[in-house]
Parts: C-alpha cells; sequence; structure tokens
C-alpha cells in the first residue's frame, strides 16, 4: 500500500514583488483580526535609543527600575529577538465614545471617580497579543515557520519609536503616538525574521500647538516629547508603589487610574472613532462611579470585579490609596467622611497615611464652608 505523499512545505517569497504582496495580505488579515492599522519598520532605532538613555541619566523613570535595568535592549529588537529583520506594529482603538460616560463630566465631578478609558474594559494585554500570534500563524501558513515574537507591552521594547518608524502615526510633544485621528489606541509588535518591505514614516503635525503641554495638572511635560515620570499621574497611580507625594494630591483630583489629560485635550483627538471592539466596553460601571462607593468594597469584590481588566494591576492596596486621594479632593461631604473613618488605621502604613491627610482635608474643607455660612 502507498504511504500518502506529505503535504507541501510553504515556501517564502522570493523576489521583491512576492514580499510586497504578503505584506498587502498581513494588513489584510491584520484588519480582519480587528487591527485598526499595521505597519512595518526596520530594526535601526540609533537616535531613539539615545534618547533613552537621556531619559535614564535624567532620573526621569522614577521607581521603574526595570526601565534601566533593560537598558539599550529596548531600542535593540535584533537582540531582543535573534534574527529579526522587521517589526510589525498593529494598532488597536480604544475609545469608548458615547457608549461611557463622557470623560470631561465624570473629572469635573469630584463625587465620581476618573479611570483611564483604557483601562475600562478589559486588560487589552489579553486581547492584543493572542490575535498578534494568530496572525504569526497566519503568515507562518504562507512562509513557513520563521523565528518571531508577539508582544503587548510585555517585553522591553521602544514600541511608539517602532510605530512611528512604520508609518501609524508620530509621535506627539506629550510622548504618545498620535495619528490624524487622535491617539486613542493601543499598540502591539511583532518581531520577524522575514526581509518585507519597511513603510515610510509619517510626518509629524503638532506644528505650534502645546495643549498637552499646558493641561497637564502636576506640568509632567517638562518639555516638548519629554515627560517626567516622577510627576505624571498615570505614572503615580499605577506603577508607583509608595505614598503620593503631597505636592502632587490635590492635582490628582478623582483619577483613581491613570490619567487621560494630555489625550482629552489634544485637537487631533477631536477626529476619534469609537472602538469596534466590544472587549473594550465599560466594566461594573467604572465609567463614573461614585467615589464612596468604590472605596466601600471589601477585597474580595475587587478581586472579582477587576478579573480580566488592567485595573488589577494595581493590587488593592493603590486602589484604597488613589481612592483615598480622591476622597480627599471630593466636596466636604458626610458621607466622605464616613467613609474615610470606617477604614482609618485599619489598611496598612500608607493607606492609612492617605485616609489621615484625606480627613483633614475634609475638615478644612468642612470649616471653609462654615465660615462662609456666617461672613
Amino acid at each position: 500500500m502507498t504511504e500518502p505523499s506529505p503535504p507541501p512545505v510553504p515556501a517564502a517569497p522570493q523576489t521583491p514583488a512576492g514580499w510586497a504582496a504578503l505584506a498587502a495580505d498581513i494588513r489584510t488579515w491584520a484588519r480582519e483580526l480587528g487591527f485598526t492599522a499595521t505597519g512595518i519598520s526596520g530594526v535601526d532605532l540609533g537616535a531613539d535609543e539615545q534618547r533613552l538613555l537621556d531619559w535614564l541619566a535624567a532620573g526621569f523613570h522614577g521607581d521603574m527600575d526595570y526601565m534601566a535595568r533593560h537598558g539599550v535592549l529596548r531600542a535593540r529588537p535584533a537582540e531582543l529577538v535573534p534574527g529579526t529583520l522587521r517589526v510589525l506594529s498593529a494598532r488597536i482603538d480604544y475609545w469608548p465614545g458615547a457608549g461611557a460616560a463622557d470623560a470631561g463630566t465624570v473629572l469635573a465631578d469630584g463625587t465620581r471617580a476618573y479611570v483611564a478609558r483604557y483601562a475600562l474594559g478589559r486588560d487589552y494585554h489579553r486581547i492584543v497579543r493572542p490575535r498578534l500570534a494568530r496572525l504569526a500563524q497566519r503568515i507562518e501558513a504562507v512562509t513557513g515557520p520563521f523565528a518571531h515574537r508577539a508582544f503587548a507591552d510585555s517585553a522591553p521594547i521602544l514600541e511608539k519609536p517602532l510605530a512611528a518608524r512604520a508609518g501609524l502615526g508620530w509621535v506627539g510633544k506629550h510622548s504618545n503616538l498620535l495619528a490624524r485621528d487622535g491617539s486613542w489606541f493601543l499598540l502591539g509588535e511583532l518581531c520577524m525574521a522575514l526581509p518585507l518591505p519597511v513603510d515610510a514614516p509619517q510626518r509629524a503635525h503638532c506644528g505650534r500647538c502645546t495643549a498637552c503641554i499646558d493641561v497637564c495638572p502636576t506640568q509632567a511635560i517638562v518639555a516638548p516629547y519629554v515627560v517626567d515620570a516622577r510627576r505624571c499621574l498615570s505614572y503615580l497611580s499605577i506603577e508607583h508603589h509608595g505614598p503620593i507625594p503631597t505636592e502632587f494630591r490635590r492635582a490628582f483630583g478623582n483619577r483613581i487610574m491613570g490619567c487621560d489629560d494630555c489625550q482629552l485635550f489634544c485637537p487631533w483627538n477631536r477626529h476619534a472613532q469609537p472602538a469596534i471592539e466590544p472587549d473594550f466596553r465599560p466594566r461594573h460601571g467604572l465609567d463614573g462611579a461614585g467615589v464612596v462607593e468604590l472605596f466601600g468594597w471589601d477585597e474580595a469584590t475587587w478581586l472579582a470585579r477587576s478579573e480580566g481588566m488592567a485595573l488589577r494591576r494595581l493590587g488593592y492596596g493603590r486602589w484604597l490609596r488613589n481612592l483615598a486621594v480622591a476622597l480627599g479632593n471630593a466636596p466636604a461631604s458626610h458621607e466622605v467622611v464616613a467613609a474615610l473613618a470606617a477604614r482609618a488605621g485599619r489598611c496598612g502604613e500608607v493607606v492609612n497615611e492617605h485616609i489621615a491627610w484625606a480627613l483633614a482635608e475634609q475638615a478644612e474643607k468642612a470649616k471653609e464652608k462654615a465660615d462662609a455660612g456666617t461672613s
């Protein structure tokens, strides 16, 4: 009996035209997987490597020791994934549009908590990276096996400079990647040992605009394109494990995870379109929930409701710390004071100190309110 012939082994393109055709197919497959746009770049990030080293030398990374630990590896994809010739950058949009409470309205209401729009739904790491892995499998069906690795903020790599070089936009003065339809999107990368044609970068279109610099609550954008993380509310609310510096607590407002101000005031974001990915829709009413309500969640409730969300990254301690600051910044209220008092002295050194600060802030506001009523 004759054995059946094995299936033919896929063969990679052999001509520039063949690689160009494959690149076009990859864009189509990426769109089918839910990515808004893709671009392909080379691996030379020499100028960006020097900017990274200058940023680290200035101490702008704060407590993010991993930034310094990996050092120049972030700017060298071919060392991160040996054999890499090209990096595919993929964009997926998350702006909720009318599907969430208005961001400006929530920020202006001290009784409600503000969560950065990217963190309202499912953790994007769980969306982007698996889809890039599926994209790699689709490519391998054509080319045969090739060295590759998919990332979604999961490895030391300069994703924004790579995406800019791949033509997905330009790095704005707030240091986020920006396109003509805004910046409400997330990035993922696929390092590939394939000689695909690279895309042309876009010209920057920030011009003389300084809206992001002017609106930053803590003046964290210390120069165009340079952010001092130690002043940034996103860093302080998420990455920083210790006490929030007292000088920034009032500026913290009601932000309990991240800060979107530099994006909310960017003129290009007027053109942003709502995300089509349903997993980015807000969960558990976190697009505008009350600060007192959230501070009342016990750890079991918090663990249950943060399951599968980027919110889980905070840990319960930082969740309470951030909410305590928001409660201190809330309008004077017996309800707020009662919520703080119920946890006072029961939450560990860092959280307890923030509760004490918040109670003092509430007492000062109540006094001012009383004095105004008798004048």
